[in-house]
């Protein structure tokens, strides 16, 4: 415990100005909440939908398909009450998976906090969605598409370069 300490301790000392991290597990979440900075997410999405919580962005059922539906933006209306019963076992499942990092959070922060609460706290969410592959939704103005990201072999050059102004806070 008091190697995790001084971790945390040389970490905060080193005064970062953002944390870059996969909201997928929190973990990088709670320790931008416990060092007090900002937090930039990557993400495609997250199984039972949090980004849409988090960031208060709308997510009609009757527009925005759920995952594993297989219904299309164009629905009729039982096709919309199947997407509505498609939330039911996301929650469930969001419920779960998600749990153990609430009371993770809780005992490291000291005090109560959910995973939503943690999420919502995140300043820019770059977003690998390609709308040729995703439907059209809703995102709110801190939700940014970088499209997707694939994975080359490149020589990396040592050429800095400035942040882009969208990632300066």
């Amino acid at each position: 415990m008091e190697e995790q300490r001084q971790v945390c301790g040389s970490v905060k000392d080193s005064k970062f100005d953002a944390l870059f991290t996969d909201p997928m597990l929190p973990c990088g979440q709670i320790l931008a909440e416990h060092l007090s900075v900002p937090s930039v997410f990557l993400l495609q999405q997250i199984p039972c939908s949090l980004e849409f919580e988090a960031t208060q962005c709308p997510r009609p059922h009757s527009y925005v398909p759920r995952l594993f539906s297989a219904n299309t933006d164009r629905m009729n209306f039982l096709q919309r009450v199947k997407n509505i019963l498609f939330d039911i076992p996301n929650n469930l499942l969001c419920y779960f998976m998600f749990q153990p990092y609430s009371k993770l959070a809780s005992e490291f922060l000291q005090r109560d906090v959910t995973v939503l609460d943690l999420l919502s706290k995140a300043s820019i969410w770059l977003m690998r969605l390609d709308f040729v592959f995703h439907y059209p939704r809703p995102l709110m103005p801190n939700m940014v598409i970088i499209g997707g990201i694939t994975c080359t072999h490149r020589k990396l050059t040592q050429v800095e370069k400035p942040c882009p102004p969208v990632l300066t806070v």
